[in-house]
């Protein structure tokens, strides 16, 4: 591994996530947001979206930032891109004063990785920079849900707290809307320009920031563009002259072409997440995702055609012996690293930070080593129909019983983090203290054993700026990663419910919870698709069709967000 490698805990999966803190931007995996939000006051209903004329007095007003500009303008909901060699003589200052009062503020946040000691070299110049003394309460991301909903329960709730969308399920929306304070009286309109790295901060990714009527979250913006992409060897493909396919039934021939079990080389892990993309279907299983008006009626991603034909054209890939043992057992990313590099596998599907983050692994070890991303194809051969993504997913929430400094403390800290790249205070955030966490190799950042211990996912949780692709060390990557995006995201629309921030009724809450695991179960040959069916027909007559007609209401309220 590379000094500037993530540690990843990656996959593309609802729980998984890959922070890496020299990447412009942390990636949410596979479009993972959730619940949240209510057009009413505190005491009144919690349920339903906040949009329009209501969104429109609380939304913070938008001031794009002209301090840095990139190599590749946004395009197609694609991320910023920059694919020069950092002039770190000439990075740009976005933070024009400490905004810190010098209070003391505490964060519980996921952490993939071991967490450093408080008192570490990165930390304390990170604070005396914001002027705020920040106290991290780290916690492991792979089981951060449990440790939230804990929390959340209790009484002993820290000054801020870092809830990715995945985990906003069961109480958790709720427990938002009760514990979090309202920042709209320090953001809404015009009062976020004392903070000009959040008031360039997109106001779709703020949109998704509302929550039971108020503004709760600080975001974590990411590009609308789709973010999971079928990643291959391209070294071994041009090696084997194999090529990349453009359908369904391309794919599996060259499938079996790639795969011998006896040499231990199989094509690829579970496609399941590729087969959606291909077959148009609606994207995630997380609510509100799942629900799209189709010719005039409101249907959910599972009572579709689009989704029955990718689970079996999946099960067909696993039925034909092509699919990597691993992804039998149910191991999938997590632990693809060294058996992709090894070329046990030649393709999976999985966030496109992984494209960045294989290549820093095996770029010293593995020169020969290369990495790309497919386009997506659709399933027949003829463009895909893709789904724009949430434009934030992860969010940091500040305690309701918090006082007004240490609100504007923990603001502090975010407009620090959410400075762009090709500024002092990105650089600080992203990197730490020169010669002390990183030094510079022919314009180059490149961190150090000290870097790498403590420059880790910690404050870039608290708020980011718009969605970011740089990766100095190999700008290729990024310019590849930015151009998938804008080429999909030509492909994508928005669903009904783009952009909103929703929360369902809690008896709903449950109505879905076994429907991902049947999908796996299925595609590896355990269930039929007639269970599927079975499910859906039970789905429906449990709540399904209840919970239709509730959002058919939100839709005939608030209108649709679909283009």
């Amino acid at each position: 591994m590379t000094p500037n490698a993530a540690s990843a805990s990656s996959g593309p999966s609802r729980r998984s996530f890959l922070a890496s803190t020299a990447v412009a931007t942390a990636a949410v995996a596979g479009g993972m947001p959730l619940l949240a939000a209510c057009g009413g006051s505190e005491g009144g209903s919690r349920d339903g979206t906040t949009s329009g004329k209501d969104a429109k007095k609380i939304l913070p007003a938008y001031v794009a930032s002209n301090v840095v500009t990139p190599d590749i303008p946004s395009k197609n909901g694609s991320a910023l891109g920059f694919t020069r060699k950092l002039d770190l003589a000439g990075l740009k200052t976005s933070v024009s004063k400490k905004l810190g009062k010098g209070g003391k503020v505490t964060v519980m946040a996921p952490f993939w990785g071991s967490p450093p000691k408080q008192n570490n070299a990165y930390y304390k110049a990170m604070n005396d920079l914001i002027g705020v003394d920040v106290f991290w309460q780290n916690q492991d991301g792979n089981t951060y849900d449990q440790k939230l909903g804990a929390v959340l329960a209790s009484s002993d709730v820290p000054d801020v707290v870092v809830v990715p969308g995945w985990n906003m399920g069961g109480k958790i929306p709720s427990a938002i809307i009760s514990k979090f304070a309202d920042l709209g009286p320090y953001l809404s309109g015009d009062k976020v320009k004392e903070y000009p790295n959040l008031a360039a901060i997109p106001t779709d990714a703020w949109r998704r920031s509302i929550f039971g009527g108020k503004l709760r979250g600080l975001p974590m913006p990411a590009p609308s563009a789709p973010s999971m992409v079928p990643l291959y060897r391209q070294d071994i493909f041009e090696k084997e002259g194999y090529e990349v396919p453009k359908s369904c039934d391309e794919f599996m021939a060259l499938a079996k072409e790639i795969t011998n079990a006896r040499a231990k080389r199989w094509a690829c892990l579970d496609m399941k997440w590729t087969a959606f993309q291909a077959f148009g279907v609606l994207s995630g299983s997380e609510k509100p995702l799942g629900w799209n008006l189709v010719d005039g009626k409101l249907v959910n991603r599972i009572e579709t055609e689009e989704f029955l034909e990718a689970l079996e054209w999946s099960r067909k890939l696993f039925a034909a012996g092509v699919v990597h043992p691993d992804s039998m057992m149910g191991k999938n990313a997590p632990d693809a690293g060294p058996k992709f590099a090894a070329g046990e596998f030649l393709i999976y599907p999985n966030n496109i930070s992984q494209w960045w983050g294989r290549t820093a692994e095996q770029a010293t070890q593995n020169p020969d080593f290369k990495i790309w991303g497919m386009d997506i194809w659709g399933h027949d051969g003829g463009d895909p129909s893709l789904w724009a993504e949430q434009p934030a997913g992860i969010f940091a929430f500040v305690n309701k019983k918090a006082s007004e400094s240490v609100i504007r403390d923990v603001l502090a800290v975010a407009n620090v983090t959410a400075a762009p790249y090709g500024t002092k205070e990105y650089m600080m955030t992203n990197y730490g203290v020169e010669g002390t966490h990183y030094t510079v190799k022919d314009g180059v950042p490149v961190k150090n054993d000290k870097g790498n211990i403590e420059v880790m996912n910690a404050y870039v949780m608290v708020a980011s700026p718009a969605a970011t692709l740089a990766h100095p060390d190999f700008p290729e990557v990024a310019k590849g990663q930015v151009e998938w995006e804008q080429r999909m995201g030509a492909f994508a629309r928005k669903s009904s419910f783009w952009g909103m921030q929703i929360t369902e009724p809690g008896r709903y809450t449950n109505l879905s919870n076994d429907a991902e695991q049947l999908e796996d179960d299925i595609v590896r040959g355990r269930k039929k698709i007639s269970d599927m069916q079975q499910f859906v027909s039970d789905w429906k007559s449990k709540g399904g069709d209840k919970l239709r007609d509730w959002y058919q209401k939100i839709l005939d309220e608030n209108g649709s967000a679909a283009n």
